[in-house]
């Protein structure tokens, strides 16, 4: 909030603030101008494809008890002994004193849990976050389950939370003594709000004198984009691009105020630039083509060969009341060839579009699995300008 006071400088500040406005106005009425009529060119926000230097979640893990089960506990005697001794040394950090060597701890209520959860970025003390509860033994079900207080740690080994509560879970077993139902994962659940913050990651933002813009798929003319939208509304000199992934802000041209700077920049519209790149996924049969995907004039013909072996033997039996014949397995093989007479060879111009590439194997009729090994093979030719992954 501001505080108006005779040396505030409130007026002019808010001033600046509204000229920021309408230069950012001006900018997106600018880029949606120059946008053509066929939506060649895909706007993207600069907060969507990047992340700012320091604003990042962190990942928090603990191990825990869930308590209050109905009977779809772990077995702690035989096959998750581990829940029996945290067992026992929970209740001796309670006051409760348990012989180990006379002990017969059995429960089917009790079971050993994994909790997650991510810390988001500038979390306070006091703060509730959502948990994630997935057993670690046998256990059934946690459907019914309250996980006990569980310090949650970070990679560093310190406790940046800890999690309790009443465990919701999004599916269910039922099972009967010739039938078992079992819907969606009843050993897995959540705690909404569950896990209290009592640790703050530290990260001052505000005495920060640069920040670095981290794209999420690094590109050398994406990054050059992004400085050049940045210095095109506050300034030149503001904004360069360091590397492919990583674009350089300078503070001091915005007054030194990274609250403000991150506020306005992230919602300048940039045309991120991609790689030609063709996807290809072996075990689904998933193929993914890249908008700058270009042929070279190349002919292509898809043979359909269909080689067909049936085995059907036959039982030869003697005559009857034959002394001399026995009863032998006759082995028959039929052998069939098929080939389309309707494959036709078929060419594609020079520097074919992704549509007209696809179009032309269409007409091929060409299925995933004949279209991943096309494409390979054009690569082999040296006719697509693009890289393939292959995963």
């Amino acid at each position: 909030m501001f505080k108006a006071t005779a040396n505030s400088g409130f007026l002019p500040r808010l001033g600046r603030h509204c000229r920021r406005g309408a230069r950012l106005a001006l900018a997106l009425v600018t880029a949606l101008t120059l946008l053509r009529p066929d939506g060649a060119l895909a706007l993207s926000r600069i907060k969507d494809i990047a992340e700012f230097e320091g604003v990042r979640e962190n990942q928090l893990v603990g191990y825990g008890l869930v308590v209050g089960l109905d009977g779809t506990g772990d077995d702690v005697k035989k096959k998750a002994p581990f829940t029996r001794e945290s067992l026992i040394g929970m209740l001796e950090r309670l006051g409760v004193k348990v012989n180990q060597a006379n002990a017969d701890l059995e429960p089917k209520n009790v079971a050993a849990v994994m909790v997650t959860a991510t810390l988001p970025p500038f979390a306070r003390q006091g703060s509730e976050i959502d948990i994630t509860v997935s057993s670690l033994g046998d256990a059934t079900s946690l459907q019914g389950g309250t996980l006990l207080a569980t310090p949650m740690l970070g990679a560093d080994g310190e406790i940046y939370a800890v999690g309790q509560g009443q465990i919701t879970i999004g599916g269910f077993k039922a099972q009967g003594d010739a039938e078992t139902v079992v819907r969606g994962v009843p050993t897995s659940g959540r705690i909404t709000r569950g896990g209290i913050v009592e640790r703050e990651v530290p990260f001052a933002l505000a005495q920060l004198q640069s920040i670095r813009i981290a794209l999420r798929n690094p590109d050398f003319t994406t990054s050059r984009r992004v400085a050049e939208a940045i210095n095109d509304f506050i300034g030149s000199g503001t904004a360069y691009a360091t590397d492919p992934g990583t674009v350089q802000l300078n503070l001091a041209n915005y007054g030194g105020d990274p609250a403000a700077l991150l506020t306005d920049i992230e919602q300048l519209p940039v045309v991120p630039d991609q790689q030609a790149r063709v996807v290809i996924d072996e075990n689904t049969g998933v193929v993914v083509i890249g908008q700058n995907v270009r042929i070279s004039k190349v002919a292509i013909a898809q043979g359909n060969l269909t080689i067909r072996i049936t085995e059907t033997p036959q039982v030869s039996q003697p005559s009857p009341f034959s002394n001399t014949g026995v009863t032998t397995v006759v082995p028959r093989t039929n052998i069939d060839v098929e080939e389309d007479p309707d494959r036709k060879l078929a060419i594609l111009e020079d520097s074919v579009t992704l549509e007209e590439l696809v179009a032309g194997l269409n007409s091929l009729g060409v299925g995933p699995r004949d279209l991943i090994s096309i494409l390979q093979s054009i690569k082999t030719a040296g006719a697509m300008q693009a890289d393939i992954t292959v995963q």
